[in-house]
């Protein structure tokens, strides 16, 4: 899992000690995925024509994911819809991409699951 901070290092604080600190991501997950009464939020920035379709990290205040799928005629969509339903052991029909459906940065509806439910099951780390 990689943990990318909204800001870089200045130039004049690199080569000086001066090291970022990121929130652990289970304190993130508030800016990262918003719960309603029936669903969580999530926010999805996404890399078409990746190798595999995997590499869930924090970029900013979203999850990335790459989908090996091209983005054409909806494939992308389609296969992060797939990935996130295997991911969090849901049906298909409970993710929908709410926005961004032409674009890179979406907002994905996950009905049934809570925030804390969606961040701990996509931030999890191999053993």
């Amino acid at each position: 899992v990689c943990v990318r901070s909204p800001l870089p290092l200045s130039s004049a604080t690199r080569g000086l000690g001066v090291h970022r600190v990121f929130p652990q991501p289970s304190r993130m997950h508030a800016s990262i995925v918003q719960d309603t009464q029936d669903a969580a939020i999530l926010a999805v920035p996404i890399q078409p024509k990746a190798s595999t379709t995997d590499g869930v990290c924090i970029h900013g205040n979203a999850i990335k994911i790459r989908v090996a799928a091209p983005p054409v005629d909806g494939a992308a969509n389609e296969e992060l819809i797939q990935f996130l339903a295997r991911a969090l052991s849901l049906p298909l029909a409970a993710v929908h991409i709410e926005s961004g459906t032409n674009g890179r940065h979406k907002r994905v509806r996950l009905s049934g699951v809570t925030g804390a439910y969606v961040t701990a099951c996509l931030l999890q780390k191999d053993p």
